[in-house]
């Protein structure tokens, strides 16, 4: 392989890291593949080379610590040189630590929400007595946070006056903003916006289409989009599709109350021709009600009359009429036993709409509303619980070499093992595609750990067998709990990426 096609494979590792482009990145990255293509390079092994002039204790913590880049090193190397005065050290760390909570509570107070919420979320990770991962975590959100800021939005204030992108109260004091009906004031725009959101909904339709639902999500997130032509075209398109989901709906209902009275007229009619006091009238009545789809435009006093002369028939054969109806009274009875099963079968089908048809686990929404509970005994009780993420090794390759049929039986069989190894009160579910969850009640992350390690031992002995075929099938495994993250987002996130790093190390494996 050429120089060339490392570069280009590091780059790629990069994005499929979701890592910047920096210099320590790319050359850990670029180091990575020049390794795999069983190349090597001076500027690779720099730490090798001053790894092995130092005593066995510091390269075993080279070691452990996978030190790779000479960044890592010279980091390493300072923290082990502040450590020779550990008294100093630990006022210094102090002294940084409540420095650095200041400067969030600058930053806290300053006109940039995102700014603002990373610097808050960053206050209570320092007070949560944080792990050196969780800082790391953060750390990169605010290289994110610098390497992506971008403060061209100043540029569209420059026609109101000068513009100082290095004091934002200076540029707002010298903007000549004059009154004018072409300028809409924040909150009439957000009134504007939310009085548009409202009107999109449906008022006939029973549902919202996703195409509004999206539409209106934007215009709520972000009111300003109404001063953009771009959205122009999304908008009028949300409306017409407003207009056409009431107008099927009331289509559909005629179409029904159509059916309705198709029956009614041809039960009123079999009762008219079996009456013994039938008329000349209620025939031409008959005629006309079988006439009235041909000829829709109805004179409503001819229509009064018609339907009241029917009326003096009826009541005129009222013994006929209840002869009839307790000949029919067991068509009745069978129509009521009828809705009694579709109730039942309608109820069966909403509980049903929380569990995967495949796997017979708790689906996406059922777990998003058994998190939410969870949070909330975690909050008011302070009952712990960890967060155990699955994704079957390889699951794609099951797909392509024994057909999406064998890709469902390992999915079946994988849930069946889900569930023999988790207790009464832990829940399983299928979080999307390959990947599961399991919360396990009152359990931390080395209990969580252990569960999974039970799963995936079990997973690499089972014997998955398709048409007679076994299929080999492992299983990586991420765990995080609860007490250990200052929200459930983050403990999802802690989770997921647990996850990944066991399926960057080499995949088969659990880390939490």
């Amino acid at each position: 392989m050429t120089i060339q096609g490392i570069i280009k494979k590091a780059v790629q590792r990069l994005e499929l890291e979701g890592k910047l482009l920096t210099p320590d990145f790319y050359a850990e990255a670029f180091c990575t593949e020049l390794s795999k293509a069983g190349m090597n390079i001076e500027d690779c092994s720099h730490v090798e080379k001053f790894k092995d002039t130092l005593n066995k204790e510091f390269q075993k913590e080279i070691t452990q610590y996978r030190v790779k880049t000479m960044s890592e090193l010279a980091r390493f190397l300072i923290s082990k040189l502040n450590r020779t005065n550990s008294s100093h050290c630990a006022n210094l760390l102090e002294s940084e630590t409540i420095f650095i909570k200041r400067v969030l509570q600058v930053v806290e107070v300053l006109h940039n929400k995102e700014a603002s919420d990373l610097a808050r979320k960053s206050i209570d990770l320092l007070n949560n007595e944080a792990s050196a991962t969780q800082i790391d975590q953060f750390r990169q959100l605010w290289v994110n946070f610098i390497t992506t800021y971008d403060d061209t939005f100043l540029e569209k204030l420059k026609s109101l006056g000068q513009i100082d992108n290095t004091d934002l109260k200076k540029s707002i004091e010298s903007l000549n903003i004059i009154s004018s009906d072409k300028l809409v004031a924040p909150m009439e725009l957000s009134s504007i916006a939310s009085l548009l959101v409202a009107s999109l909904v449906p008022s006939i339709a029973s549902s919202v289409n996703e195409k509004i639902a999206s539409i209106s999500q934007k215009i709520k997130k972000n009111p300003s989009l109404l001063e953009s032509v771009s959205v122009e075209a999304e908008i009028k398109s949300a409306i017409s599709l407003r207009i056409a989901l009431d107008k099927q709906s009331v289509r559909d209902m005629i179409t029904s109350l159509d059916g309705v009275l198709d029956k009614l007229s041809l039960r009123l009619i079999d009762m008219i021709e079996r009456s013994d006091s039938s008329t000349v009238e209620i025939q031409k009545i008959k005629v006309e009600l079988e006439e009235y789809n041909e000829d829709p435009i109805t004179n409503f006093k001819i229509a009064h009359k018609k339907l009241f002369t029917i009326a003096v028939a009826l009541e005129e054969n009222t013994q006929a009429l209840s002869k009839d109806l307790k000949n029919h009274n067991g068509e009745v009875k069978a129509l009521s036993n009828k809705i009694v099963l579709l109730e039942e079968e309608l109820k069966k089908t909403r509980e049903e709409s929380k569990e995967d048809f495949l796997t017979k686990l708790s689906n996406r929404r059922a777990l998003d509303e058994l998190i939410s509970i969870k949070e909330s005994e975690f909050e008011r009780y302070n009952h712990n619980f960890s967060i155990v993420m699955f994704d079957l090794d390889y699951f794609k390759a099951v797909n392509d070499n024994y057909g999406h049929d064998a890709g469902d039986a390992v999915l079946s069989a994988f849930a069946k093992i889900l569930k023999a190894e988790a207790r009464n009160v832990d829940i399983i579910g299928r979080f999307g595609g390959e990947e599961f969850m399991a919360l396990l009640e009152e359990t931390n992350a080395e209990g969580g750990a252990i569960f999974a390690e039970k799963v995936r031992v079990k997973v690499e002995k089972a014997r998955f067998m398709y048409k007679g075929e076994r299929i080999e099938v492992t299983v990586s495994c991420g765990v995080s709990e609860r007490s250990k993250h200052p929200s459930i987002d983050t403990l999802i996130k802690s989770a997921d990426e647990n996850l990944y790093k066991a399926k960057k190390d080499g995949r088969n494996r659990v880390v939490h």
